[in-house]
């Protein structure tokens, strides 16, 4: 390896892009271009970083297995960061496994982590939990701990358990210092600052204020009767009922808790739950069907009785009936919630069915009305379009190629 090359990888694992390319902007070989596709990831030109990236994978020689499957996993990375959530994970599985069969083992685990990062992003908690049970944190270097440790923090905010959560934020701190990584700390940083921001908003009787993680977590462990808007479960300290399948029935669900222990007229409830502006004799059918069909769902936690006005909701074991919903609520929440990570989004990644379950078109309507009240914004043309809630949009994930490439 010559000394350029080697400068380079050292001030890309250090988080200096710019002394990076100092040393490797004018070469074309393929340990220089690999290097340069990182320094430009980190950069934030992304589509510039994807193109050298390839180019520097097709470039290396057949024995030169390890750098392609390094390139790979940068490549991959900037797939998560562009919210690309349709490249090929089989693609990353197979160059990690060929890292770790030759022995670099740091970026290994890297690209585990970005295959469990990925899961964590779409939802798939059990199966990025099982992932990360994997790993040995303890034999990590500090970049790669302080990830680890955001993850363990991400799935523990998303599961609720806030002393899991701050006592992994507390390990990703000082395994960034020890990094020395400036983006890497930044990245801390932001994700701490989601504790103290608003998670849900409550909604009780004589009530409605806004609620932190932590709060959160003490109301479900309350025992109260639970109408989660934000899960589209009904739950109390035992029993948790899903009704995400079943928009009307949680419609229903959610119009008694709010109005509890007053009960709530058939005229509202058929405009909640059916959208009926008219109601006729059908309509009034209907809701009896979906009142008895709710009646069977939430048997176990509460009775649903009829009265003179419409009807009404008892709880059979807790005191208390409150709805959680989500701190904003207006046409585009579902848009919004995606960006609240920060991130960069493209219209037709949030469009996915994993995602919003939503057109692109539709998707990108949302954006622009958005845009327009100054909610979101955009940078790039075309398809490297990219939507953030950001003032500054920014490559927030520390990407590293931690082992010095070879130079061929």
């Amino acid at each position: 390896m010559d000394s350029l090359i080697a400068a380079a990888a050292h001030a890309l694992a250090a988080g200096d892009p710019l002394a990076a390319l100092k040393r490797v902007s004018l070469r074309n070989d393929a340990p220089a271009l690999a290097l340069r596709g990182v320094a430009m990831a980190q950069l934030g030109d992304l589509v510039r970083a994807k193109a050298l990236l390839r180019r520097a994978a097709r470039a290396f020689g057949p024995k030169e297995a390890v750098a392609r499957a390094r390139c790979i996993v940068a490549e991959a990375e900037i797939a998560l960061v562009s919210r690309d959530l349709n490249w090929p994970a089989k693609a990353l599985d197979t160059a990690r496994v060929v890292l770790e069969r030759r022995g670099d083992r740091t970026n290994a685990a890297h690209a585990r982590h970005l295959e469990v990062r990925r899961l964590l992003l779409i939802g798939r908690l059990d199966e990025a939990e099982r992932a990360l049970a994997k790993f040995d944190a303890r034999l990590l270097p500090p970049a790669l701990r302080a990830a680890h440790e955001l993850v363990v923090a991400g799935i523990a905010m998303r599961r609720l358990r806030m002393k899991t959560a701050r006592a992994a934020l507390a390990e990703a701190e000082r395994a960034a210092r020890l990094a020395n990584i400036p983006a890497l700390m930044a990245e801390v940083e932001n994700t701490a600052l989601i504790l103290n921001t608003p998670a849900a908003r409550l909604i009780s009787p004589g009530e409605e204020r806004l609620l932190l993680l932590d709060e959160v977590e003490t109301l479900l462990g309350s025992g109260a009767f639970v109408v989660d808007t934000c899960r589209h479960v009904v739950r109390d300290a035992d029993t948790v009922i899903s009704l995400t399948t079943r928009p009307v029935l949680f419609a229903l669900a959610r119009s008694l808790g709010e109005a509890w222990p007053a009960d709530v007229p058939r005229s509202t409830l058929l405009a909640r739950a059916f959208r009926a502006k008219h109601a006729d004799e059908s309509h009034r059918a209907r809701l009896r069907v979906e009142i008895g069909r709710l009646r069977v769902k939430l048997e176990t936690l509460a009775d649903i009785s009829a009265t003179t006005l419409g009807f009404a909701l008892a709880p059979r074991r807790a005191r208390k009936v409150v709805v959680l919903a989500p701190p904003v609520e207006d046409q585009h929440a579902s848009v919004l919630a995606f960006l609240a990570d920060g991130e960069s989004w493209s219209s037709s990644a949030l469009a996915l069915a994993l995602a919003l379950g939503a057109s692109t078109r539709t998707v990108q309507r949302a954006l622009d009305s958005l845009a327009v009240t100054g909610k979101v914004q955009s940078y790039g043309r075309g398809r490297a379009r990219r939507w953030t809630t950001r003032p500054v949009p920014g490559f927030a994930t520390t990407l590293l190629l931690p082992g010095p490439l070879p130079s061929g």
